[in-house]
């Protein structure tokens, strides 16, 4: 297996509590890995241990074959991590593509210069046109983000992450707080993501079909620990992932 990720141990504890307890994992590369379990599980702890937020009480996290255990969050984002709520702060006064244009010519280490308007910047512009298009925003590249759905400021948000040339995301539970109406879209966008192979995602989300239909394989844990990694389908038959909590897990879907 060609893994783009991999953590070996790895253990957080606030004073008399483990909440990632000796977790190793392997994510391949350009495929997607959800993560669930109850409300406690250590599901964004893990999270904010891969994206540098916390330093780990013990453990390592490995990416694309390096350590970066003690890395900061900026230089992982620079590495290729990007995380949904890193880039939040969307421009409200600008349109979607101005928002999108930005962050690609920020990777793209293109400053302003006052005697080029940016319109001349064509592979900066056709770029941002496909990532809208990418993430179903192309009918709003002209919409100032303020005007948006909370759902459309979520897409906006992945398609500024997409522009920094991430290859892993880490989406926190990205349907939460949408509109019953919203959350169609926002799994088409992901689907659409994975479909291109070109990227991994690492998915937080309690919606239990949401991760059926769309994960490559399903990680569980519980109380910090890791109870189970495979497909769907062994997920799903594990008894000990039913007999542990399932049923809870359908009862907190929202």
């Amino acid at each position: 297996m060609d893994s783009i990720l991999e953590t070996k141990n790895l253990t957080i504890a606030f004073g008399g509590h483990v909440a990632v307890h000796d977790v190793t994992i392997k994510v391949e590369k350009n495929k997607l890995k959800s993560i669930i379990g109850p409300n406690g599980a250590g599901k964004t702890t893990f999270f904010n241990l891969l994206s540098g937020q916390l330093k780990p009480t013990n453990g390592k996290v490995i990416f694309n074959g390096k350590e970066i255990t003690n890395l900061s969050p900026t230089y992982r984002t620079r590495l290729g991590i990007g995380r949904s709520f890193q880039i939040t702060n969307v421009f409200p006064n600008l349109t979607c593509h101005e928002n999108v244009r930005l962050a690609v010519q920020s990777e793209a280490g293109i400053r302003y210069n006052m005697f080029s308007h940016f319109r001349k910047f064509k592979e900066i512009n056709k770029k941002a046109d496909e990532l809208l298009q990418l993430v179903l925003l192309d009918n709003k590249a002209n919409e100032l983000a303020m005007n948006l759905a909370h759902g459309e400021k979520r897409k906006l948000e992945i398609a500024m992450l997409l522009a920094l040339n991430t290859e892993l995301l880490l989406l926190d539970e990205p349907t939460a707080g949408m509109s019953l109406e919203e959350v169609p879209k926002i799994l088409e966008v992901i689907q659409n993501i994975k479909e291109q192979r070109n990227r991994t995602i690492l998915l937080i989300e309690h919606k239990i079909d949401m991760v059926l239909d769309l994960s490559d394989s399903i990680m569980v844990l519980f109380n910090g620990r890791l109870l189970a990694d495979g497909v769907p389908e062994y997920i799903m038959n594990n008894e000990q992932v039913q007999s542990a909590y399932l049923g809870g897990l359908y009862d907190v879907a929202t």
